[in-house]
């Protein structure tokens, strides 16, 4: 007589309630259009700036400014995600994740309506507070509803769907590039149209979202919290003299790692191809309008290249990491993001090389469905939102400073660089320089331990 299947051998998706797949869509949607709003800033942020600066503005200096806002929009995703991860474990996911979508749904829409670079600032860093606040609350609502044999698939598979997001903003890039390319809209209006379309389907998410019910996990640990005399979503707890401590610390060392790899390096890919096209087309004596619309056009297709790649990268992660554990996963992500890395801003060289950009994708985004796996792992549900929040976030504080360090790399390379050839070369090995930062999560890794077949960690 055979025996009978156990959740354990069956696929993760088995026996999940109606109510589960709800969370499940809710939680990965809210993330889905986080990452379209990711991804229009920065396929859009030049194009914002070209309109925004004073008109003649070197492109130099634009690519400059792009650097800034990508630095303040990072630095108000790092501040919005230690805010509402601790407000997620003291008053709940479900309502705090619906808050911070509307929150960058809002001002995505806001950005498009800004009439300078300060103002586009300001609409930026408030999105990224709402962005910020995202990935922690739904990786804990998913960890903390779902039974536990589905988890380490749905928290990947979640993750995964992000490039659904970054892959729909690529298709966006394309359309409008050949909008450009058609003469139907010109340069200085395209990223307004962007943004407004990256904030309409984040903002009729949030009605649905409104009918989250809080995890039943979540209401026993608060109920036994307030019992004991121990805080839920407290820094205190997370970071004093306790148990929670160590993991709190090299699991941000372990998210550094990857979030400036991807932030500081990786997310400049369309500068590059951007400059390769442009210099191409320049070269053939392409009218400049028509460089402006290809430019669009082959930005959206790396983007979508890349995001194909992180789609697969992603799933992949998560296969490896159910089978042989999150640690050597992990190894494989990061030894593989800096060789990906080092190879597309070298050798990338036209369009014939795009697959490069999926081969980057692939190892840079795994490890962020790493992140998704393993961060909620290491805390209680008292302190779970909390403890994934800041490590995911704390690096990004680090990564903001990314672009800057960047450029001044990049100023510090091209000195008496006269051509636009040799001014590229200088961004390929300031890129090239800034790889190693991959190895500093083999380092924190080392130290980290394997959480893999354990159940989600109590006090």
């Amino acid at each position: 007589m055979t025996a009978p299947t156990t959740p354990a051998t069956k696929p993760w998706y088995a026996e999940l309630t109606p109510y589960h797949w709800f969370v499940f869509a809710m939680a990965s949607l809210a993330w889905l259009f986080d990452c379209l709003d990711q991804q229009i800033f920065l396929l859009f942020r030049n194009q914002a700036l070209e309109n925004l600066l004073p008109a003649g503005t070197d492109p130099t200096v634009v690519k400059k400014y792009g650097g800034y806002a990508t630095s303040i929009f990072v630095a108000g995703w790092a501040t919005g995600g230690l805010i509402f991860g601790s407000l997620g474990d003291k008053f709940g996911r479900a309502k705090m994740l619906t808050l911070t979508v509307l929150l960058y749904s809002v001002f995505t829409g806001l950005s498009a309506l800004s009439k300078g670079w300060l103002d586009f600032a300001v609409y930026r860093f408030i999105t990224g507070l709402g962005v910020g606040g995202v990935f922690g609350l739904a990786v804990a609502l998913v960890a903390d509803s779902l039974p536990d044999h589905a988890r380490t698939g749905a928290l990947g598979l979640l993750q995964a769907l992000s490039a659904v997001g970054n892959i729909t903003a690529g298709l966006i890039s394309m359309w409008i590039g050949g909008m450009i390319g058609a003469k139907e809209i010109t340069s200085d209006t395209a990223w307004k149209i962007a943004f407004l379309m990256g904030s309409v389907p984040a903002f009729l998410c949030v009605f649905i979202q409104s009918k989250l019910k809080e995890p039943e996990k979540w209401v026993r640990a608060r109920a036994e919290s307030q019992a004991a005399g121990r805080s839920m979503g407290s820094y205190g707890s997370l970071l004093g003299a306790g148990r929670w401590r160590r993991p709190a610390l090299l699991g941000m060392m372990l998210c550094i790692a990857g979030v400036i790899g991807l932030w500081g390096i990786g997310f400049f890919a369309p500068e590059l191809v951007g400059d390769v096209i442009s210099n191409s087309l320049k070269a053939q004596n392409i009218p400049a309008d028509q460089i402006k619309a290809a430019e669009a056009k082959w930005k959206g297709i790396n983007s979508i290249v890349q995001n194909l790649g992180s789609f697969f990268g992603m799933l992949s992660f998560a296969w490896l990491a159910q089978r042989t554990g999150r640690k050597v996963a992990f190894a494989v992500g990061l030894i593989g993001a800096t060789g990906a890395t080092l190879g597309y801003f070298q050798y990338f060289n036209g369009v014939q090389d795009i697959w490069m950009s999926a081969v980057m994708g692939f190892f840079q985004l795994a490890l962020f469905a790493g992140f998704a796996i393993y961060l909620p792992e290491l805390f209680p549900t008292r302190l779970r939102s909390t403890g994934t929040s800041f490590c995911y976030n704390v690096g990004r504080f680090l990564a903001a400073s990314g672009p800057f360090t960047l450029g001044l790399l990049q100023q510090h390379l091209a000195k008496g660089a006269t051509t636009v050839a040799e001014k590229v070369d200088a961004f390929r090995d300031a890129c090239s320089y800034m790889s190693g930062i991959f190895l500093v999560g083999l380092i924190a890794l080392f130290f980290l331990p394997e959480t893999k077949g354990r159940p989600l960690p109590e006090d």
